[in-house]
């Protein structure tokens, strides 16, 4: 009988989950080996269970050894360090003397709008000015609009409110009134008023 296909989802059930990873562990550890003998291929492999249990296997020597072995592989493909350590160093230059030009250009702007010193500013610097200023009057109307709908929401559920409020008062009053409509009516008369033989007595 065929075998259904197995969804490749974690397995609910913890004691189909267990006899599933012995069995492909298993497996797995078996065509290692079987690799290794068919191809001389030298193999490391390391499991971890989900209860933080180690499994592993060197078909070569030992697990140490092939560990030393990859690392000495993997760093002759890094480049090299100071290729490394430069190139952060030669962006972090740009990017702070980027910062410096705009806090210049800021501070020129700020003594232009308030001592009208243009005669300090180049034309370039001007233009900067000019898009800082049009960045933050996008940036103020963009949080004034926010404000307003926040406002506009607050609003709109304080009259939510307020209506609920209204509409649960004024049923309280029809209620009442409704009470008060039918309440039973009391007489002077001492006696209680009978039917007998259809003639009223009292």
């Amino acid at each position: 009988m065929a075998r259904g296909k197995v969804q490749m989802r974690r397995i609910e059930n913890s004691v189909h989950r267990q006899v599933t990873f012995c069995k492909r562990r298993s497996g797995l550890l078996k065509k290692a080996k079987e690799l290794s003998v068919l191809c001389d291929a030298e193999i490391g492999v390391f499991i971890f269970s989900a209860h933080g249990k180690l499994y592993e296997l060197a078909t070569k020597g030992n697990m140490q050894g092939l560990i030393e072995r990859y690392m000495k592989s993997s760093r002759g493909t890094q480049p090299e360090p100071a290729t490394i350590e430069t190139q952060p160093d030669m962006d972090a230059n740009e990017e702070i003397n980027k910062l410096k030009q705009e806090i210049e250009i800021l501070q020129k702007g700020l003594r232009f709008m308030f001592g009208g010193c243009a005669a300090e500013m180049t034309l370039d610097e001007l233009i900067g000015l000019e898009k800082h200023l049009e960045i933050w009057i996008y940036k103020i109307r963009s949080t004034k609009v926010d404000i307003m709908f926040k406002e506009i929401e607050q609003l709109r559920n304080k009259e939510g409110i307020l209506k609920a409020a209204n509409q649960y008062l004024q049923d309280k009053v029809e209620e009442n009134i409704m009470i008060t409509n039918f309440a039973p009516i009391t007489t002077n008369i001492p006696y209680p008023l009978t039917i007998q033989n259809e003639i009223f007595q009292y």
